[in-house]
């Protein structure tokens, strides 16, 4: 079993930065690709960053230039650096991972309110 764990939610001002974390523990053998995903009140959870095994990254094409999609593979640990934040990035994130064999896993998710 897989546990993620996301952290570094918190209240900011339009224009503000954010920096998520993910951390991954249990039996972690082998993972495809590891992403962000967002829910906002009323909507359906949407795709926001993915980072695969080799490294690529990839982004929704809304936070594409605002947002950075890393990861520490010492720790287990995954980073979404969020930059020039809009009141429309508010949304509960989840963290995803997704293993070679087909095995998806979620974070709890972590809340960003981005308000002035």
């Amino acid at each position: 079993q897989v546990q993620l764990v996301e952290s570094g939610g918190d209240l900011v001002q339009p224009g503000g930065s954010l920096r998520l974390s993910c951390a991954a523990s249990g039996s972690i053998l082998s993972i495809a690709f590891m992403g962000w995903y967002r829910q906002a009140p009323g909507k359906q959870r949407e795709f926001v960053a993915t980072i695969r095994s080799a490294g690529s990254t990839a982004y929704a094409d809304s936070v594409d230039g605002r947002f950075t999609i890393s990861r520490d593979i010492a720790k287990n640990t995954l980073y979404l650096q969020m930059n020039s934040l809009k009141p429309e990035d508010t949304a509960v994130y989840y963290c995803y991972l997704h293993t070679w064999n087909g095995v998806g896993y979620w974070g709890q998710g972590t809340q960003v309110t981005v308000s002035s």
